[in-house]
């Protein structure tokens, strides 16, 4: 126990010139006689422990350098296993301290910096930037990052889509944006662009190699988990988060997209050449696009096209969601035409289907006029379509109707005059009037029109008329004649 240098100097004092004992000294002073009789020295010498006997590992000490040295990332477990079976009586922990002594530290790579010719190469990566809340759950938000490796411009678009065809659509939006494209485009080894690999040897996805030959450029990887191969892209992923992704919200992929373009043009392509500093990005970008090798016209199509069979529901299922077809096409096999817009559906050349694409889960996306004539001939279902109808357009709807449930309203007239409102303001209007309402607590009908008709004139949206009147009156145009005519009528 150590005690402070005035502490000592009064033992010494009380020891030495006032013969005090060391009991007393100890209560006087309030520490434990130890103290004392270590300062004045009273204390025994310290026993000298025995110089330590050799370790266990020492008869294996050549058997585990050799092994380390031939493979340096051995587990000590490991190293333990081979050892026990040569008669090895310790335990792990003391073959671990021994390993660990002995490892061989790793050797430091160096590197060469390699700049690429003007105009020759083009490296490509993916970087996770957050989730998204979307219609029916999240999804998972990526940055796709192209950057010329000469001019260091860049050009990046976030997508929903990992897939080949979406870095299809991603290559082809790049090299449009460019205005040519370089000689070399430089990947990971994602499984999207190569399915397969043994050292050099590499298969390239099919739907990329077919891209790559139309636009005349050749597909290049890196080494296996050797980012620093493509630094330039993996340095520009890490501007973009720190000054774009870092501290902003992105509420949806057309916002982000939108601001990314923004943020790229005004700032990005601004900021000084790393290796040319009196110039800006912007401007080596404008000497490298007279060197890119230029595009075919029309640029390559990117869809994804397979064939589909629409159940007996007549809905196809694609990527967790369900599209509707026309009845007459259950059962059928269809071709399904996609990007990250829409989704088209085509029989015998012919197209039946489009609707625009769901990035959700489980969602069903239907379209009344497959359904019409059907339901027609069918009256009961009538109100069970028109309700999955308005829960399809307006996710609020289920909630109304436990609502008319609770207060015993007719749910199926109340329904059809909900598809009424529907069909006469659309499906925004109506979405938003009947978030409204739900938010108030009410679940009139007329309420419901009155909210419907409010954000119709706020917009200064006209009404059809072909949808307000009835379907018996034919003649919709109003004639108007002088009015003076009525003072000549006698009553």
């Amino acid at each position: 126990m150590t005690v402070a240098a005035e502490v000592e100097v009064e033992i010494l004092r009380l020891h030495f010139a006032e013969h005090l004992p060391v009991g007393t000294i100890a209560r006087q002073l309030a520490v434990h006689d130890d103290v004392v009789r270590r300062v004045v020295g009273l204390s025994s010498p310290l026993r000298k422990l025995p110089p330590p006997g050799p370790r266990l590992c020492a008869p294996f000490a050549a058997f585990i350098a050799d092994t380390l040295a031939r493979y340096p990332t051995l587990r000590a477990t490991r190293v333990y296993d081979m050892v026990k079976e040569r008669g090895y009586a310790g335990s792990v922990r003391t073959l671990r301290e021994h390993v660990a002594l002995h490892r061989p530290a790793p050797r430091a790579e160096a590197f060469l910096r390699v700049e690429s010719l003007i105009g020759e190469q083009a490296q490509v990566d993916w970087a996770h930037v957050g989730n998204l809340p979307v219609e029916g759950g999240q999804r998972a938000l990526w940055a796709f990052v192209l950057v010329l490796s000469w001019s260091r411009a860049m050009w990046a678009e976030l997508v929903f889509d990992l897939t080949a065809h979406s870095l299809c659509r991603s290559l082809v939006r790049a090299a449009d944006a460019f205005g040519g494209c370089p000689r070399q485009w430089l990947f990971d080894n994602p499984k999207i662009v190569v399915l397969e690999r043994h050292g050099a040897a590499a298969r390239f996805h099919p739907a990329l190699l077919e891209l790559a030959g139309r636009l005349h450029v050749e597909p290049r990887l890196c080494g296996v988990r050797r980012p620093q191969h493509k630094g330039k892209v993996e340095r520009s992923i890490r501007y973009l988060r720190d000054r774009f992704f870092a501290g902003r919200v992105i509420t949806s992929i057309e916002q982000g997209n939108r601001e990314l373009n923004q943020f790229i043009d005004a700032i990005a392509h601004r900021r000084p050449h790393p290796r040319f500093p009196e110039r800006t990005v912007a401007a080596c970008l404008a000497e490298e696009k007279t060197k890119l090798l230029p595009l075919t016209k029309p640029l390559p199509a990117t869809n994804l096209v397979l064939p589909i069979r629409a159940d007996k529901t007549a809905f196809i299922h694609f990527d967790r969601n369900q599209y509707s077809v026309p009845w007459q096409q259950a059962g059928q096999m269809l071709t399904l035409v996609a990007d990250d817009i829409e989704v088209r559906l085509v029989a015998d050349e012919e197209e039946v289907a489009s609707h625009l694409r769901r990035w959700g889960k489980g969602e069903w996306v239907e379209e009344r006029a497959h359904r019409e004539s059907l339901v027609k001939e069918r009256r009961a279902a009538r109100e069970s379509k028109g309700r999955d109808y308005l829960r399809t357009a307006a996710p609020g709807f289920d909630k109304l109707c436990e609502r008319w449930v609770d207060a015993g309203r007719n749910v199926g007239s109340l329904t059809a005059r909900a598809l009424k409102l529907f069909d006469l303001y659309g499906a925004e209007l109506f979405a938003d009037a009947l978030s409204e309402m739900l938010v108030r607590g009410t679940h009139d009908i007329g309420a419901l029109a009155h909210l419907c008709e409010q954000r119709r004139r706020a917009r200064s949206l006209p009404v059809p008329v072909e949808l307000a009147l009835p379907a018996h009156i034919k003649d919709r145009d109003v004639i108007p004649h002088p009015l003076g005519s009525y003072d000549d009528n006698e009553f």
